[in-house]
Order: C-alpha cells, then sequence, then structure tokens
C-alpha cells in the first residue's frame, strides 16, 4: 500500500504541472525573406475579420501583438514593410483515466499469481478546450507570408477577463517570440 501512496503524489504533481503547461510554439519561415529589411507592420484587416473569435478577442489579441511588435522595434504604419493576420483553431480534448488498484498490483507492473482481487474504481473523463492561435506575417510588397507562428495551448473557460487577458498576452508573446527569425531570443 506504501508502493501505491509514493506513486499517486508524482502522478497528481504531474497532472497538475501538465494542466497549467504554458503555450507550445511552432514557428515556420521563408529562408528567403530579407526579415531584416522590414521595420513597419499594420494588421491585416481581411484576414483578420475571418477569425472565428469574438470581436473582443480578436481586439485583446491586436493590443497584444501591438505591445509585443512594439517591444521588439517595430512601427506601427499606413505604409507597412509587413502585414500582420491571425486565426484560430479549437478542439476539445477527451482524458480516460482508469482508476484500477488493487491486490494484484506490485512493483512498476501486475502479477496474476498475487492473492486477492484487484480494485476497479471505474473511470475518470475530464474534458478541456486546447487551442491554436496562429499569427501570420506577409510582406506586403509582393503578398507571401514569409513567416507564421502557432501557440497551442490550454484554454479553459475563464470568467476573470484579467485572467483571460493575461492568456492571451502568454499566447501572443510565446508566439512572437521567434520573431524575427535568427534574432537573439531564439
Amino acid at each position: 500500500m506504501k508502493k501505491i501512496k509514493f506513486l499517486i503524489v508524482p502522478i497528481l504533481v504531474l497532472l497538475l504541472a501538465s494542466s497549467c503547461t504554458s503555450v507550445r510554439v511552432l514557428s515556420d519561415y521563408d529562408k528567403e525573406a530579407n526579415f531584416n529589411s522590414f521595420k513597419t507592420y499594420a494588421f491585416y484587416k481581411t484576414g483578420i475579420d475571418k477569425a472565428q473569435i469574438s470581436d473582443l478577442d480578436k481586439k485583446r489579441i491586436l493590443k497584444a501583438i501591438d505591445a509585443e511588435m512594439s517591444s521588439k522595434g517595430f512601427v506601427k504604419s499606413e505604409n507597412p514593410d509587413i502585414l500582420l493576420s491571425l486565426f484560430t483553431k479549437e478542439r476539445q480534448q477527451v482524458d480516460v483515466y482508469s482508476n484500477y488498484w488493487g491486490a494484484g498490483f506490485y512493483g512498476w507492473g501486475w502479477s496474476p499469481f498475487y492473492w486477492g482481487s484487484p480494485y476497479y474504481g471505474g473511470n475518470n473523463v475530464s474534458t478541456r478546450t486546447e487551442g491554436s492561435l496562429y499569427i501570420d506575417i506577409i510582406d506586403a510588397k509582393n503578398k507571401e507570408l514569409v513567416w507564421q507562428g502557432r501557440g497551442v495551448g490550454t484554454l479553459n473557460n475563464i470568467r476573470n477577463m484579467e485572467k483571460k487577458e493575461k492568456r492571451i498576452q502568454e499566447f501572443v508573446s510565446e508566439i512572437l517570440e521567434a520573431y524575427p527569425p535568427g534574432s537573439a531570443m531564439n
């Protein structure tokens, strides 16, 4: 029984830590693009209008992008070098955990020769929403995609607006940390 208690604590810690994970980020870019020539930006309204999220969340995302781009030395302009667009995807994740503990277990495995009947406590099912935020950077001169960043993370039904804004800022910050390619942060 002590072994089971010994295993439960690390498992609970891992589950708790994984539920609070930060954003997983991926990025891709055009190796032929001259990122050093890009100094100014604007938002690509046509692309942003197609994003299937609330207008309030769009405003929050755009505000966070503005803050990140400004902190990197980019200037918002009517005649930009690059256009920024975004889109989102979400999906439901279903996690099923079996509660199967009992006398049939020993060490790290199960023994059919160990006497006693195992305890089957049923299954626990939980769902969570996992969302992806894509930020596209388009060369304004030739209208070609030169960089794309994607952040994937768990989205909870956040009712507190401060927490929601903080989570959106976290997504945007971690995605744009990889832009421009080859910057000191990469």
